[in-house]
């Protein structure tokens, strides 16, 4: 669904990604890996157009999109929840959750549907967003995602700094996502053990390049431990 191939992307003169090459497979979830640095980051927001490749390919189901801007690639069915929590603090959740909905066809269907998938959000929906927690504001931002109903969403260590409880909530509501077809998930995780159960394919990146990858599972976890420690 989602295809890097040798792909070079820097910010000003610094390079970060060194020719990195993967796949999203359709349906299906592939997980990046890496310390701090290892340039996991950088390879969602080339994804999504934030970034512009210095050299390599971006396709997205066939098509070349490394030069398309973001909302080109929104429209073309692909979403992006950053790292941090990201939500508009001032409005309520209803409101956060119904700016992504208008002037969506089905846009309300489309928020009931998120809400089913985070059942922690509903009573919430009059507080104002900066007043929630932050694995709530982790949910609204995926829901808010999932109301353009993405053929991929791109998720930026959706369990960072986030209570082991709802760290868990959120990990079955990925692997039902991923479970139930059509959607892709390109999934930058610290958690092993959960990023493996949930992906089909794994890369584990360093100083920008792919130093290993494979089938996920939990066979790999050997495999993912021994690329990390070097």
């Amino acid at each position: 669904m989602l295809q890097f191939d040798d792909v070079h992307v820097g910010y000003g003169r610094s390079m970060v990604l060194h020719g990195v090459s993967a796949d999203v497979p359709a349906d299906g979830v592939a997980a990046v890996l890496g310390h701090n640095g290892a340039g996991k980051s950088t390879l969602l927001r080339a994804a999504i157009g934030l970034l512009t490749p210095r050299r390599g390919t971006i396709r997205l189901d066939g098509e070349d999109i490394s030069r398309l801007a973001p909302h080109q690639r929104v429209a073309r069915g692909m979403a992006y929840v950053p790292q941090g929590q990201q939500c508009f603090p001032h409005l309520t959740t209803a409101e956060n959750l119904q700016l992504v909905a208008d002037g969506r066809a089905g846009g309300r269907a489309a928020i009931d549907e998120a809400l089913e998938m985070f059942p922690a959000l509903p009573p919430l929906l009059g507080r104002r967003a900066g007043l929630l927690s932050g694995g709530q504001r982790q949910q609204l931002a995926i829901a808010r995602a999932l109301i353009t109903s993405p053929k991929v969403l791109l998720l930026d260590e959706p369990t960072e700094g986030i209570q082991p409880t709802v760290v868990a909530e959120i990990e079955q509501t990925i692997l039902a996502l991923a479970g139930r077809g059509g959607m892709s998930v390109l999934l930058v995780e610290q958690h092993i053990g959960f990023a493996l159960s949930a992906a089909r394919r794994y890369y584990v990146l360093e100083a920008g390049r792919v130093t290993s990858s494979g089938r996920g599972g939990e066979e790999a976890r050997a495999a993912v431990r021994s690329a990390l420690s070097v």
